[in-house]
């Protein structure tokens, strides 16, 4: 299947204008060269592996994460009998998904801290739309393997996990297992910060790294917010910046939530 491009730059949101501990912005250079508001190159390549019943490639610039979804018959213990089914998430780099090689996980014999706060973050994200009582008694893994790291990880495997996922259940009802599709609507997420006073949509790892305030969003296609992750690394920030961040972000998923669509077309 052809991979699926998507490369935008938005207006840059008025800035907001109150008082704010973080530092007086500094010109605007980034790496790639791209506009403060601006998401990296986006594709996505549907089908990537064809053995999953869901399953898409994600790049989001240098980063690439295969999202794979599996359907199984069955639900937690805790859940048997009820009715309903369960959605839940797997994360995982290898090794030269990063600059120098990491070890994997089961090398040192346990799921890092890290790892079991990503799986548990893309997992409740992919909940929220999914009509579990509608799914009946299957459960869907969701596997989020990191190819190449640039900044972004998780943010790529929400977006790509939401076009896996639906795939999945797309076949479910062109199979005629189910009737209509469980999936309410479809949800992506971004990261934006602010990196020498600046606001930034979608850090790369270079602008992450060095980042006064880190923030990841989840949103639902119909603008109702999942999740919101703000951290201050260095410095405070403001309601207005949050405000402005939470802009930025709106209108990178909105961009998000158009690549999906065409790469869901794509993938029938």
């Amino acid at each position: 299947m052809a991979p699926i491009s998507l490369a935008t730059s938005l207006p840059t949101p008025a800035p907001a204008s109150s008082e704010s501990s973080a530092p007086a912005s500094s010109p605007i250079f980034r790496p790639d060269d791209r506009a403060a508001d601006a998401l990296r190159p986006i594709r996505f390549t549907p089908n990537f592996v064809a053995t999953a019943e869901g399953c898409v490639l994600i790049e989001t610039g240098n980063t690439r994460v295969l999202c794979n979804a599996t359907i199984e018959t069955g639900v937690p213990g805790w859940m048997r009998n009820s009715g309903r089914g369960w959605v839940t998430a797997e994360y995982g780099m290898l090794p030269r998904a990063t600059l120098t090689r990491t070890p994997r996980e089961s090398e040192r014999g346990k799921v890092g801290g890290r790892t079991h706060e990503i799986q548990r973050l893309i997992g409740r994200s992919l909940r929220a739309v999914v009509d579990m009582k509608a799914l009946g008694e299957r459960t869907i893994i969701l596997d989020c393997d990191v190819l190449q790291a640039d900044g972004g990880t998780r943010t790529a495997a929400i977006t790509g996990a939401s076009v896996a996922l639906a795939i999945a259940l797309n076949k479910l009802v062109a199979a005629g297992t189910l009737k209509s599709s469980p999936l309410r609507q479809m949800l992506a997420a971004t990261s934006v910060g602010i990196v020498d006073g600046n606001i930034l949509l979608d850090l790369a790892y270079e602008e992450d790294s060095r980042a006064d305030v880190d923030m990841n969003v989840v949103m639902l296609a119909d603008g109702g917010l999942v999740e919101t992750q703000a951290t201050a690394e260095r410095v405070s920030y403001t309601r207005a910046q949050l405000a402005a961040m939470l802009d930025y972000a709106e209108k990178g998923i909105r961009e998000l939530l158009a690549a999906q669509q065409t790469a869901l077309a794509s993938a029938v």
